[in-house]
């Protein structure tokens, strides 16, 4: 299966999550730690874009531009057709991109990147607005098989993810993927 198409699966859950959001709960926290929804809302917009940006241009200049304007589903909105829009073109997956500060990789390893960002992020969306999360079974082994290369140590530094957490045996691969992220699968709003 193609990851773009795993990709686009898991936003259209996204997108009916994020329609849900009300201005009054940009306020709430999030499991991101530290920040709230509408932080990650603009977290989603500037990754969106940005990846969108490195698809066109091989780089983006700035993965943290993101504005929700007086708007925050618009703008989401707005940033998953120039992602969709961008990654469409199927030489996007030949070329080189640099993401953010993890390096240079092929297209495709760009589109695993976001999917593993959209998983994560529909997740802690949902979780913060006390909605179910049901992404593509597909979309979450593709997600994890990347998750699970990615190593513990270093994390700190580059402050995308925090340190694995331990699952039991029984998790199911989303619980798994969530706790490879730092995660904890049973978070829900205090």
């Amino acid at each position: 299966m193609d990851l773009r198409e795993l990709d686009r699966r898991t936003l259209l859950v996204l997108d009916k999550i994020v329609a849900a959001a009300k201005p009054e709960d940009l306020s709430r926290p999030t499991p991101c730690v530290g920040w709230t929804l509408g932080d990650l809302l603009r977290h989603q917009v500037s990754e969106n874009h940005a990846f969108a940006t490195a698809a066109r241009e091989g780089e983006a200049p700035d993965w943290d531009a993101g504005d929700l304007g007086d708007d925050a589903v618009a703008a989401y909105r707005a940033s998953v057709d120039d992602f969709l829009k961008a990654f469409a073109d199927d030489a996007v997956l030949e070329r080189q991109l640099t993401i953010n500060h993890f390096g240079t990789f092929p297209g495709t390893i760009a589109a695993h990147m976001h999917l593993v960002d959209t998983v994560a992020h529909g997740w802690d969306l949902a979780r913060t607005l006390g909605l179910p999360y049901e992404p593509d079974a597909e979309a979450v082994h593709a997600a994890l098989q990347l998750a699970e290369r990615i190593p513990d140590e270093g994390r700190e530094k580059n402050g995308s993810f925090a340190h694995s957490v331990e699952t039991g045996p029984d998790t199911s691969e989303l619980d798994r993927f969530l706790a490879l992220l730092g995660r904890d699968p049973g978070w829900t709003v205090s």
